[in-house]
């Protein structure tokens, strides 16, 4: 069934971000607030909950001031299509990925709280909207962080036909060709120094890497990987073999790229840390 189209004046059809921070706005304190492009403005935002359906959750590359900044975009279909987004390594990230590996069923609308901590922090309560009950798990920093996404999005896609149909509308498109931004993104997620991308390109005779063929561009990706492993396992041969079993077999058997580098990542540090 097809919900009834309101006629007349509206907004543009376009995704509200709601970006996640501490701080103040002439004598307003806020948790969270709207960003106002034309006038470079925030926009605090009063209420501190979010009800609506998790419809997707993603990993995006944003640019600040001069670095690429990873970003957990939680993608929330209510009266309008919500994008709230975050950087993927704050407490506000943490705390809501350790509550939604709890949920089964996403087809449920939830409740989305933002807290103000200490220092500056920020962190996430997530309530089942029906019950008004609070979703708890116990703190973990150690938590793989990288597993918990894919699971949450493995399980989002099994039940996003079933969520109400608020029009699902995409984000603005990037004009970016797919390997491009596959480069840029893996680029970000390693702290690879952009420079050395450019000198490797140049070598290949080209200027960026939709420019190259597929094989190419996957030598790129494993290159940068172990040049970021080389100083995190005594062994440069057990990196490599976890990198073609974590990334390159998992990303075969459909497993998200991003996803399955943090998780290799995750691995070789914890490895390390427990050989300390």
């Amino acid at each position: 069934m097809i919900a009834e189209i309101k006629l007349g004046l509206c907004n543009p059809p376009e995704p509200i971000y709601l970006y996640v921070n501490q701080g103040e706005v002439d004598g307003e304190s806020f948790v969270w607030y709207k960003f106002n492009i034309a006038q470079e403005k925030k926009i605090p935002v009063a209420q501190r909950a979010l009800i609506g359906y998790l419809s997707e959750l993603r990993l995006t590359t944003k640019e600040f001031k001069g670095k690429d900044n990873l970003k957990l975009d939680i993608v929330v279909s209510a009266d309008e299509l919500y994008v709230v987004r975050t950087g993927v390594e704050t407490n506000f990230a943490k705390s809501f990925l350790l509550a939604a590996s709890l949920i089964q069923d996403f087809s449920k609308p939830l409740i989305i709280v933002v807290t103000a901590g200490d220092e500056n922090t920020v962190f996430c309560n997530l309530y089942d909207a029906a019950s008004k009950s609070r979703i708890e798990r116990e703190w973990n920093k150690n938590a793989d962080w990288a597993t918990i996404i894919h699971d949450i999005q493995s399980r989002l896609g099994s039940t996003s036909s079933t969520i109400p149909s608020t029009p699902k509308l995409s984000v603005v498109p990037q004009p970016v060709h797919p390997q491009d931004l596959r480069i840029k993104n893996i680029r970000t997620l390693l702290d690879y120094p952009l420079d050395l991308v450019r000198e490797w390109l140049q070598f290949q005779d080209v200027d960026r890497p939709s420019l190259l063929h597929i094989t190419k561009i996957n030598e790129l990706v494993k290159t940068m990987c172990l040049a970021w492993a080389a100083d995190k396992c005594e062994y440069p041969n057990h990196a490599e073999s976890l990198y073609q079993k974590l990334v390159v077999d998992a990303v075969v058997s459909g497993a998200d790229e991003l996803t399955a580098i943090n998780g290799w990542m995750q691995q070789l540090q914890t490895a390390k840390a427990g050989a300390v």
